[in-house]
């Protein structure tokens, strides 16, 4: 991985200017006449403070185009989410009916993505402005993941108890499961997991070709 300091290419700052502009349409044309607007509000509360750290700390750390690209593929499926509620959006509906099951599982799928799509961004934080060793980044991402989770999951419950109690469930998503944010959080470690396991196998079979 390039030290934190290192310049980017020109295509580097394209696809950089490319994700910016991706997700400020996509934000915007998501934020005409979402499903529930306080609920809404809520959701974009992550939108801000997620864009706005990655804003301000971009002179001093600048992450890989595959990262940015990652956290653009990551922040569309929560907008989506975000603009019809996770519960009702119609994606989550078209996997229920073709799979039979008994609940939209949109939410299920952005909560595997946070671990599997951004295992990657998080271990290039780790190793190139923490310092952790690579031997030890692959573990380091899966107990980040899981701590973030885990922490989000609290966070939301806060926030639903004290800004928006009225909304309840359907800001928290949980679509009457009493364990959906302990299974929210297992299939964010679930998708670290998978993605540093690959990471890992990909490593071992260059240094075996090398």
């Amino acid at each position: 991985m390039p030290s934190s300091n290192e310049p980017h290419s020109k295509e580097g700052h394209r696809v950089e200017l490319g994700v910016a502009l991706w997700l400020s349409l996509l934000w915007l044309w998501l934020a005409i006449d979402p499903t529930d607007r306080t609920d809404w509000l809520l959701e974009n509360i992550l939108v801000f403070i997620f864009c706005g750290l990655l804003i301000a700390t971009y002179r001093r750390f600048r992450f890989s185009s595959v990262s940015y690209l990652l956290f653009a593929v990551f922040m569309s499926l929560h907008l989506v989410g975000a603009h019809y509620t996770y519960s009702e959006t119609p994606f989550g509906f078209w996997l229920q009916t073709l799979f039979d099951l008994q609940r939209n599982h949109y939410d299920r799928i952005v909560h595997f993505s946070f671990g599997f799509v951004l295992a990657w961004p998080f271990r290039e934080l780790l190793i190139r402005a923490v310092g952790v060793r690579p031997a030890w980044s692959y573990l380091m991402v899966m107990i980040t993941v899981l701590g973030f989770s885990g922490f989000y999951e609290a966070l939301e419950g806060m926030v639903a108890m004290t800004v928006s109690p009225e909304l309840g469930a359907a800001y928290l998503g949980t679509q009457g499961d009493e364990w959906d944010a302990q299974k929210d959080t297992a299939l964010a470690f679930i998708g670290s997991v998978l993605t540093m396991g690959w990471v890992w196998w990909r490593g071992r079979s260059e240094q075996s070709s090398a």
